[in-house]
């Protein structure tokens, strides 16, 4: 089962102006679909507007802490889309608020609103027997979904890179300040997947492609260590750092006392998070429930990461950078 879509079709898009639906909204824009983006301050959001032709892209007010702000928002809607979560907990919005409770908020008004098709983005290290807080809030929120909203399809991607992500770009800012870069899990093992590709799958799985009740596990072509991450944007950025092994229990001790500070470095749950692999199963891949299976062929990290890390490097764009 899926929609159409074009310029009858509504789209409600929660958590919207964020780095993933950023692309997402793009990709949509691209179908014809109108779409209103819910976050908790429409006014900064108005960025989006340009993705797509006069009013076919909306910013609107909620928060999926409060049920009532959802309504609206989802009212009428023929898809609903779940992008809203955190990587580190901050005042109200801890991970039970926002990974577990709020996702069951937003598949409750979806149902309400007679939305024809539910999607809810989660993410591959979900898993109720998590060491990490994250993890745990990620699984509970997927079987509340599931709960709430017969037939609601799941997308799981791992480590999401792209020009503005938090992962290969902090590393480098890193990279431009320390002498060395400390490693934690280096063996923990990652499968990087383009942001564009999961913008491409969600539209695919609103489209049917994936079949009703799907949990999509999303991926890139390669599965890289934190090691060869590091080494990665170190080649990338042209710079030569000491990389310093943390054994886990001092990279605990460090995010215990680092999670305090504002905008926190390293959380407690973040080096738990570590502890675990964090790409595609095989399952998944034996039943196509990837972007292979989905018909997309996923763009690698060396496609992409180079281009958009050139600010980091001694001298900029000018910088003499050759491929690896």
């Amino acid at each position: 089962m899926g929609i159409t879509l074009g310029n009858d079709t509504v789209v409600t898009i929660f958590g919207g102006s964020g780095f993933l639906g950023r692309h997402l909204v793009q990709a949509l824009a691209k179908t014809g679909a109108r779409m209103r983006v819910a976050v908790r301050r429409p006014e900064l959001a108005g960025h989006l507007r340009p993705a797509g032709g006069v009013g076919q892209i909306k910013a609107v007010q909620a928060n999926i802490r409060y049920p009532d702000s959802l309504r609206a928002p989802a009212e009428g809607a023929d898809a609903v889309i779940n992008l809203v979560g955190i990587l580190a907990p901050s005042g109200k919005q801890s991970f039970k608020a926002v990974q577990d409770e709020g996702a069951r908020h937003v598949a409750e008004v979806a149902r309400a609103a007679g939305a024809k098709m539910f999607l809810h983005v989660s993410a591959i290290g979900a898993d109720p027997k998590s060491p990490s807080v994250y993890g745990r809030t990620k699984a509970a929120g997927e079987q509340a979904v599931r709960e709430t909203f017969p037939g609601a399809m799941i997308v799981r991607p791992s480590i999401v890179f792209g020009p503005e992500d938090q992962f290969f770009n902090r590393f480098a800012a890193l990279a431009r300040l320390l002498p060395a870069l400390p490693v934690i899990g280096g063996s923990t093992k990652f499968q990087p997947v383009f942001v564009g590709d999961v913008a491409k799958a969600i539209v695919a799985a609103l489209r049917g492609t994936a079949g009703e009740g799907a949990t999509l596990e999303l991926g890139g072509p390669e599965i890289l260590t934190m090691k060869e991450v590091l080494e990665r944007v170190l080649a990338y950025t042209m710079r030569k750092r000491w990389l310093v092994p943390v054994p886990f229990p001092l990279a605990k001790l460090q995010g215990a006392l680092l999670q305090f500070l504002p905008n926190a470095p390293l959380t407690l749950d973040q080096v738990r998070l570590l502890q675990r692999d964090n790409v595609v199963s095989e399952e998944a891949r034996r039943e196509n429930r990837t972007l292979e299976g989905l018909g997309i062929e996923p763009v690698s990290v060396d496609a992409a990461v180079p281009d958009y890390l050139e600010q980091y490097r001694p001298k900029g764009q000018f910088s003499d950078y050759r491929p690896r």
